[in-house]
This record gives structure tokens, sequence and C-alpha cells, in this order.
């Protein structure tokens, strides 16, 4: 669809990546269920083991050399997404921290410095500290809020700085584009975590990212039934990220990208509705007195909003609220009595979610200065009347039992 550019995101998400009539007029490209693929002669076999990396902005497909390697229901998803990212390249992953981890070692080696957002997802400060460390890449962590302040960790051999914006537990939104310019300054490469924003209402590149990584399984699989990441890239990078993925075995079943396909058709409008609905809730949460501040950057008292104004068309479902400190037994009414959110992990799906947080064991370069209990929201698609008003029941039933407890 390289030549409908002009269509708004809805209609490009319908129809990017989409051949029908190459599949006799099959509105969603198949699944093809391939180990071993064929050549016809040798020539032909010669041919597509030489072909170069795919282009997808220019509309041409990768060659099928092996199962593994990708098969049109792999192709026609990395197109689609390649054009709503306006990237050079994207590649599918296993997982979200597949496409995190793969994406480091695409542009790190031995001897190298990394720079790491104090709030980045905990498995990666693992990945940083139990396998980086290992083959030795050292990573110092940073405070999500430096922006151009950034240039007084970098270092000769700094090789990337990696960023999340915004945090996916507290939601501090970064200077992209100020850590950018200091990054690229010293030859460093820029790497985004992308989920919480998607391609919808973030366009990393623009701020001067060279590599994005997303988790699939929130809101482009959108039904808590896949798990899968992405790694979107400038031209600059693409071959050495897709290889890297390739060469590390991160490869995805075809039914999980038939599934994360169809999803991707909706996922405009999902993002919209719990977007709309989690800003409601928000808003709603900030005028209870069992809440100390709601961590939400669309939210005017958010400290950066204006950041988040200037780099974000819209927010998805996810936020935080700081809680006044209560009994444990008083939290523990307030989520066991929920009917509507589930508690769980992971988020984007069609479900709303809690999650209890704890920030203390995550953190290492800035000191989380509340002392209340931290509740991590996630709205999914039901009607957010009946949301609040199960969060609402939820805060009574803690209330009461606080003031039990004295």
């Amino acid at each position: 669809m390289a030549e409908d550019r002009q269509h708004k995101t809805r209609t490009r998400l319908i129809h990017a990546g989409r051949t029908p009539h190459e599949f006799s007029g099959v509105v969603n490209t198949p699944v093809f269920h391939a180990s071993t693929v064929l050549a016809p002669s040798l020539e032909a076999w010669r041919q597509v083991r030489s072909a170069p990396p795919p282009n997808y902005n220019e509309g041409i497909d990768a060659p099928i050399t092996y199962g593994v390697s990708g098969t049109p229901t792999t192709y026609r998803l990395e197109a689609a997404l390649c054009e709503i990212y306006k990237a050079g390249d994207v590649v599918m992953t296993s997982s979200g921290l597949s496409a995190i981890t793969a994406g480091l070692l695409a542009v790190l080696k031995a001897g190298d410095h990394l720079l790491m957002t104090d709030t980045a997802y905990f498995p990666t400060r693992k990945f940083c500290e139990q396998v980086l460390a290992k083959f030795g890449v050292e990573t110092t962590y940073y405070d999500p809020r430096i922006g151009a302040g950034i240039a007084g960790l970098m270092r000769p051999n700094t090789a990337c700085v990696y960023t999340e914006s915004p945090g996916s537990q507290t939601f501090e939104v970064q200077d992209i584009p100020a850590i950018a310019e200091v990054a690229h300054k010293a030859g460093a490469v820029v790497m985004m975590d992308n989920t919480w924003g998607t391609p919808l209402f973030c366009d990393p590149f623009a701020l001067g990212v060279d590599i994005v990584n997303e988790a699939v399984t929130k809101y482009i699989g959108g039904h808590s039934d896949v798990i899968m990441g992405l790694l979107a890239s400038t031209r600059d990078y693409s071959e050495q990220v897709r290889s890297t993925v390739r060469l590390h075995g991160h490869y995805v079943a075809p039914d999980d990208l038939y599934l994360a396909a169809r999803g991707l058709r909706t996922m405009e409008i999902r993002l919209r509705q719990t977007g709309e609905t989690g800003l409601a809730l928000a808003r709603w949460l900030e005028g209870r007195p069992e809440i100390e501040c709601v961590l939400h950057p669309a939210l005017e008292s958010h400290p950066d909003h204006a950041l988040w104004k200037r780099d974000f068309s819209g927010c998805s479902g996810l936020f935080s609220a700081v809680f006044k400190p209560v009994p444990d037994q008083a939290l523990a009414a307030f989520y066991d009595g929920l009917t509507l959110f589930g508690m769980g992990a992971s988020w984007g799906g069609f479900e709303s979610l809690v999650k209890p947080t704890d920030i203390t064991p995550e953190r290492s370069a800035t000191t989380w200065p509340h002392e209340g209990p931290i509740v991590r929201f996630y709205t999914g698609l039901e009607d957010p009347d009946d949301l609040i008003a199960d969060v609402e029941a939820g805060l009574d039933r803690m209330r009461a039992i606080a003031a039990v407890a004295g």
C-alpha cells in the first residue's frame, strides 16, 4: 500500500500488508505452516540465498529460504508494520523481551558501555547484569528525566542509550530529542521502547531514535493470547538488527503471526477507547482522598505533561496511582474484591487489569519518593462507568478496613 500513504492511520491499518488477490482473493494473508521450502532449480536456489534483505518501503517481499526465516504470513505483517512505523525495516521476534535483548545485542560488543534508563522493564535489567556483563558490556543506569544532561554520563565507549517513554510503571516521559542529539554527537545508537505509545501515538524516528522495540503482546495482539515482539529500525541499522534476530533464533510461529495481523486491523479503535477510559479513571482517582497522586502523563498535574503533549498524539490505557499508606489487610480488601479488574502483569488486551507494583528493587539511579503502595491500572474495553464503580467499591472496602485497623 506504498502508494496510499496519504490515507489516515485507521485506513492504513486496515489495508497495509494485505494483498488478497495474490491468495485467491482471501482477505487475510493465509497461515503458512512450513519448515521446508523447495527451490525449483539450482539457479533459483542460488538466487534466493544471495538476495538482499527486504525493503518494505518499496513493497518488496523477502525471499522464502526456509520456514523459520519467514513465509508470506511473516512478511506481510512485517511490511504492514514497516509502513505504519515509517521504518526502514521491521522484524518480528518471539517476545517483547527478545526484541529488547536482540536490539541491544545488534549494536553492542565486548568493551562497550550502555546507558540504560532506570525505569527499564525489570527483565531488561537482569539481562544487562547477568548476560551483557558476562560478555564485557558495562551498564550505567540513569535518571529518565535527565534529558540533555545525559552528556555527563557519556563515555568514549558508550555505544547505546536505551530509553523507554513513558516508563511502564511510573510513567516518566523522557526528552528523547535532547537525549538523541547528545548520543548521536558521541556516535551512540538510541533505542526506545514504544509499547505504551505505539506508532499510532508516537513517532520515535521523528524524535531521533534509531531502533524501536515494541511488545506485540500488548496493543497489536490486543486479545491476551499472543506473545511476540518487534524491532523497527532506520535503514542504517536494519540489516544488523534483522541478522541478529535470526542468528539468535527468535522466530515466531505462523498462527501467532496471523493473530497479530488480525489484531493490527482493529488496533486504532481499541487503543483510543482504552486511552479515553484510562484517562477518565485517572481523572476520577485524582479526586479521591485515598490517592496521593496519579501517574498519567496526559494529566495536567503530571510533571512531564508538556513533554508528553509535544511528543505524543494520544494516550493508552495504562497508568499508575500512588495510594496513601494503608495496612496490608486494607490493601488486600481493595484488590481481592474487584470484579472487573483482573490481577495480572500484562496489559493491552480487551480486559481491565490491576498490578501491585514495588518500585524499590527496580531502581538504582533514582530514589522513589513515595511511601504508599503503587497500583498499576490498565483499562480495557469495558464501560468506563462500570470500571469506576468497581474501583470505587474497592476504595470503600479499603477505607473501611483501614479505619478498623486504626
